[in-house]
């Protein structure tokens, strides 16, 4: 019986140093981040179905996202158009109060025109890379990509982030380019 109860622990105990070290090892930031150079772009989705993004094609319904704009002309935009950096603000704003599936959000990097975030998941610790981009012009859209660092499907948390993130922002008068 005691033989069993060790064979137990050790099986446990080897069972729980996989996982400690497959949650540790999944927080590696990839080396792609940030805004490409040629042509200026966040970064393409991977083949996998954890990752939404303004950067694909809209023919790519599993990856694809329409870009938000903070003066839709069909609102503020006619009336009352706000800067660059009021809608920089609004945005981390909106980053801060808004915790979908629980994520916690840490804003790592900002720029003028760039914000990346890292979202917690609040079980096991993994975490979603979210990169905003203001494109340079007079447009005034927000380009965005928000992928797990890890897995092949995410039950659709990036697209609900996204999504929960848009949903706030119109309240704000802001609007998707298209539905979605």
């Amino acid at each position: 019986m005691c033989d069993e109860f060790v064979t137990y622990l050790s099986v446990l105990l080897a069972l729980f140093l996989i996982l400690f070290w497959w949650v540790m090892n999944s927080g590696t930031k990839p080396s792609y981040l940030g805004v490409q150079k040629s042509p200026p772009a966040l970064a393409l989705c991977p083949a996998t179905k954890n990752c939404v993004s303004t950067s694909e094609t809209p023919s790519d319904l599993a990856h694809y996202t329409p870009p938000w704009n903070y003066n839709p002309e069909q609102g503020r935009g006619s009336k009352n158009p706000i800067t660059r950096e009021v809608a920089m603000q609004e945005l981390l704003d909106v980053i801060k109060s808004t915790k979908p599936d629980n994520f916690t959000p840490r804003i790592i990097e900002k720029k003028d025109d760039y914000v990346r975030v890292e979202y917690e998941s609040p079980i096991m610790g993994f975490v979603d890379d979210v990169e905003f981009w203001f494109p340079p012009g007079k447009k005034s859209i927000i380009e965005y990509r928000s992928a797990s660092r890890l897995g092949n499907f995410d039950f659709d948390v990036n697209r609900k982030r996204i999504k929960a993130l848009r949903k706030e922002l119109e309240k704000r008068g802001w609007a998707s380019e298209d539905a979605f």
